[in-house]
């Protein structure tokens, strides 16, 4: 019972800090999958235009590159409880968007909310981290590297879940109302949690442990692999993620909307599942095997160019073992980035790596774009992952640890 999943039942049942946190991004993932469904639905039933529904993904997405930024500066000047608790009295206000767009019936407001919870997950992710850093203990870091995964995937696997079975049920304002509900949750949860953790405020932390700015040239060889592997990830991953509604297509051409929402669920159970398959002594090992990486990086791409060869159940086993191996190189590349840096560089080391992040899924995702557009989504998704899996390679050779 060595696996990560267990370490972060160990971890939750030692720090009532960490019970109340997990609560609180629970909360936060439910309403950020509600919004999500709420403002992609309107946007279909108000027919908006292709080229509008294409900004949103990118709406969603590239925001985070500033709130990297943002959350980087502010974690030098303030306690991450503090700017935990802002981002989401924030987003409890970004909700205006959404009521503004549902009264005047306008779709670039229903865009700004997506902008802005963006920019404010690119926010808090300097301070998650810096919040993991100061309150676990080097044995208890793979534990916050299950509880991240499992963050990321309880968005969808219950907020996009709840939403999709609510959205044809209750009015779009009583969504809204839930989602509001969901953060004054999770803003009671945080407070709870600094009350919990006192130490962490800015009056008691130690001088030597406030966050600095990282230079690069200042590195390690680990530490730059360890910077580099999350971008790397997004850099394979994204061009086959992006193309996942146009392979549904060629699958169900009749009923690819039919066959979308359980590919999603097939997505995310695998990501949830990916941290059964690790022990938790491991993690540290796993990061210097480039073999490793690089077999779950081909078996993730593997699975996804099978996908229209296969039928809608058979789909969905290969999207569930792709996102298994792509969850293993997350799990892998979390836990490098926390135990690679102290708490002093660890805001500015995950601020860095969210923006790398956020813009190699962009570029990649732009250029399948592209490629699907002139040779068809299956080439795109060769040609591109393929380059970027052979880039992937080189960038991890020449960082060995």
């Amino acid at each position: 019972m060595n696996t990560l999943l267990y370490a972060l039942f160990c971890a939750l049942r030692s720090h009532r800090w960490l019970r109340l946190l997990a609560c609180a991004f629970l909360f936060t993932s439910v309403g950020n999958g509600l919004t999500q469904v709420m403002v992609f639905g309107l946007l279909l039933e108000w027919q908006a235009p292709a080229s509008l529904l294409t900004l949103a993904y990118l709406f969603a997405l590239l925001p985070g590159f500033l709130g990297s930024l943002v959350g980087e500066k502010f974690c030098m000047r303030f306690s991450p409880i503090g700017l935990l608790l802002l981002t989401e009295w924030l987003g409890l206000l970004a909700l205006l968007f959404p009521l503004l767009g549902i009264q005047f019936h306008s779709m670039m407001a229903l865009l700004a909310v997506q902008s802005t919870e963006a920019f404010l997950t690119g926010m808090s992710w300097p301070a998650l981290a810096l919040l993991f850093r100061r309150g676990l203990s080097e044995a208890e870091l793979p534990a916050a590297t299950c509880l991240e995964t499992m963050i990321f995937a309880s968005q969808v696997l219950l907020g996009t879940g709840l939403g999709m079975v609510l959205f044809h049920h209750l009015p779009a304002l009583a969504l809204l109302g839930i989602d509001a509900l969901t953060f004054a949750g999770s803003l009671l949860m945080l407070r709870l949690t600094g009350s919990a953790l006192p130490s962490l405020a800015p009056e008691q932390a130690a001088e030597t442990e406030r966050p600095v700015a990282m230079r690069w040239q200042a590195l390690g060889a680990q530490q730059k692999r360890s910077l580099l592997l999350l971008p790397a990830l997004a850099a394979v991953g994204s061009p086959a993620m992006a193309l996942l509604p146009a392979l549904a297509q060629q699958i169900e051409p009749n009923d690819a909307a039919g066959l979308a929402l359980p590919l999603l669920f097939a997505r995310s159970m695998g990501q949830l599942c990916g941290p059964l398959l690790l022990k938790r002594e491991s993690l540290p090992r796993y990061a210097g095997q480039n073999r490793l990486l690089l077999t779950c990086l081909g078996l993730f791409l593997l699975a996804y160019a099978t996908i229209p060869l296969l039928s809608g159940m058979q789909a969905l086993g290969a999207v569930f073992v792709a996102h298994l191996a792509s969850n293993v190189v997350f799990a892998v590349g979390t836990f490098s980035l926390l135990s690679s840096f102290q708490a002093d560089l660890i805001s500015s080391a995950s601020g860095r790596v969210w923006r790398w992040q956020t813009a190699s899924a962009s570029l990649f995702t732009g250029l399948t774009a592209l490629v699907a557009d002139v040779l068809g989504p299956l080439q795109a998704l060769y040609g591109v992952s393929g380059c970027a899996l052979l880039m992937v390679g080189g960038i991890l050779t020449r960082y060995c640890r």
